[in-house]
């Protein structure tokens, strides 16, 4: 956390910046409490985005808001959130509301959108997320405002991002964007809860995330389902792979040029820069196991080398070879990475030096445990 003052606008992430920015809007912005557009204020964030493109940033927009609509127009209770089966109905419903309040919205000051819905498998496959990397270029290339949401009809507990922070951070891994904006009903993280202490204060620049910055986050009170512990997740992901992320009020008007212009936010700064594979690595949500090191090993890590077997004190998880899988020290998460080995033989092997493997296995052994180049620190 900085202790220093600054003048907000040294952050914020404007068109000099940040050349490429992803913009996400939450339910409780986009959405009034009975599930009615805000068109006026749907307006004035087009019209945000058609300023920033002129000033030569390219915006990608990750919008909530199609189970609200939805379930206003079905008429479903508790906001169509009753059940696994109403938000999947009323996310069909709603969607379609969505793209084209979206589309008219934009189309009024010359902008073409296009739609993308995506689910978890979408950036956790590596082929698929190159996939969706290249359609986002592509789409950008052409002028395109790209507006992306989970497809919530067919997401399900086991393959959903569950909230469209965690979403918007992975778009920006896909799109190579500079940084992510997260409009939200609070100006960022506080030191406690603005909504019940009058005494919390805004934090505005937070370097790294301990456990004392993960203690101030509490919920949003938002009608969506990301609230601050969303948020913090979602920056995690983001700074990890190299992209600064920001965490703004969008209530009122015009929320992205205020942001611009140096309204008060919370801006989480990258400490490494990822690319590629690695980008994709740190923005991982689904692991097949950990892999406990001792401090030798993670002392290694930092130095850029590969993680190998000596280094490795317990194993959890069933995975295959080539799976992600946690790298965990004794004060939490270090990093992540493709397996070298399953589970099996990297149990059998764990803790012992290399020279020892061929004979452990039955077979040629290979280098690392972990390579330095199938890894990434978080």
């Amino acid at each position: 956390m900085s202790a220093r003052q600054h003048d907000p606008r040294e952050r914020a992430l404007t068109p000099a910046t940040t050349p490429r920015l992803v913009v996400k809007i939450g339910s409780s912005l986009l959405v009034a409490p009975d599930g009615s557009l805000r068109a006026d204020w749907l307006a004035s964030v087009a019209a945000d985005v058609a300023a920033a493109r002129a000033a030569g940033q390219q915006i990608i927009l990750v919008s909530s808001g199609a189970i609200a609509l939805g379930a206003r127009r079905l008429g479903l209770k508790k906001g169509g959130r009753a059940s696994l089966e109403d938000a999947q109905a009323a996310a069909a419903v709603g969607q379609v509301a969505l793209a084209a309040a979206w589309t008219q919205a934009l189309e009024a000051r010359g902008l073409t959108a296009a739609q993308i819905l995506l689910t978890l498998d979408d950036l956790e496959n590596r082929r698929r997320f190159l996939n969706v990397s290249a359609t986002l270029e592509r789409l950008l290339a052409l002028g395109v405002v790209p507006v992306l949401n989970e497809n919530d009809s067919v997401a399900t507990g086991e393959i959903r991002f569950g909230d469209n922070d965690r979403l918007a951070a992975r778009t920006g891994h896909a799109a190579c964007a500079d940084g992510v904006l997260l409009l939200s009903d609070v100006a960022g993280l506080h030191t406690a809860n603005p909504a019940t202490d009058a005494s919390a204060t805004l934090i505005p620049h937070v370097a790294s995330i301990t456990p004392a910055i993960e203690a101030m986050a509490s919920g949003s009170g938002s009608m969506g389902t990301g609230g601050m512990v969303a948020k913090l997740a979602a920056a995690r992901m983001a700074t990890a792979a190299g992209v600064a992320l920001a965490i703004a009020d969008g209530r009122g008007l015009h929320p992205l040029a205020r942001h611009q212009a140096g309204e008060p936010f919370t801006l989480f700064s990258p400490a490494r820069s990822a690319r590629g594979r690695k980008a994709w690595l740190a923005g991982r949500q689904r692991l097949h196991g950990s892999l406990h090191l001792d401090e030798g090993a993670v002392a290694a890590l930092e130095r850029g080398a590969s993680l190998l077997a000596a280094g490795v004190i317990a194993i959890e998880g069933d995975f295959a070879r080539g799976d992600v899988v946690a790298l965990v020290g004794s004060q939490g998460p270090v990093g992540r990475g493709l397996a070298g080995y399953d589970a099996a033989d990297a149990r059998a092997i764990m803790g012992a030096r290399n020279e020892a493997h061929a004979a452990i296995l039955g077979h040629a052994a290979r280098a690392a445990l972990v390579h330095a180049d199938h890894l990434v620190l978080l």
